[in-house]
Parts: C-alpha cells; structure tokens; sequence
C-alpha cells in the first residue's frame, strides 16, 4: 500500500488541556483503527499535525477535520507520497510547540500561511529524532 503524508495547520478553538486530551484520545483510536500514524504539535494559538496513511483514509480524515469546530483557519501546508512514515509507531504522537518552532507573535504576523511545506516537514522530522516523553 502507498502511504501519503498529510501536514495542516489550525487555530484551535477553545483551547484547553481537556479539549487536547479529548483530540489525542480520539485521534489514537480512529487512527489505530484506520492505520494511519502521525503526531500533533498543540500550543494554544497553533495546531500542527501530520497524518501518514492510505490517500483514501487521510482524504476522509482531512475531511472530517474540516467539519470539527474545535479547528478554525485550516490549512493544508503539505500532501505527497512517502516511502517511510515519519512516526511508524505512533496512532498519534503528541508534543508541545517547542522554541524551534514559530513564536506566538510569529503565528499571529502569518508564519503558518508563509511556510513551505519543506519548513512544516522539518518541524517534525526534528520531533521524531528526539526521544519520546512518557506522560503515563
């Protein structure tokens, strides 16, 4: 099976940690189910997340994140094949925004809407390199 790899951004809407919580628990089960591996860099001024998966299963999710109120001002920064998913092991990676990325004043002057889809890649290609936090 081909994998695709999916990058958006959003705004989130009534951020908070249970709003995240109720994200991650529900991305990791569809997910799981789905086949489809990624992780969500959440802030609360930004979302990021990437999804990798079949074109079929990341086009219906896409679409479903479309439709959730919880996202406001999406936008689809990178879809294109791969030949090895970035988060082989994870139904839904999850990390704070860290200082390598954009700054909240760098978010609200545009940065998400001037990113190449190179940048957005690189963002998490240096989240994969590091080791996993265990929140249990």
């Amino acid at each position: 099976m081909s994998v695709v790899q999916l990058i958006y951004a959003s705004r989130p809407f009534g951020f908070d940690q249970a709003m995240l919580n109720g994200i991650l628990s529900q991305s990791r089960r569809c997910n799981a189910r789905d086949g489809i591996t990624g992780a969500l860099i959440c802030r609360a001024d930004v979302y990021m997340q990437l999804l990798e998966g079949s074109a079929e299963v990341l086009d219906a999710t896409y679409a479903r994140i479309l439709r959730d109120e919880r996202h406001l001002e999406i936008r689809r920064l990178s879809y294109h094949p791969v030949t090895d998913r970035l988060f082989p092991g994870w139904a839904m990676r999850d990390d704070p925004a860290r200082s390598w990325m954009w700054s909240q004043a760098e978010v609200a002057n545009g940065a998400i809407d001037q990113a190449t889809p190179l940048q957005a890649l690189r963002i998490f290609e240096r989240l994969a390199a590091e080791p996993a936090y265990d929140d249990a």
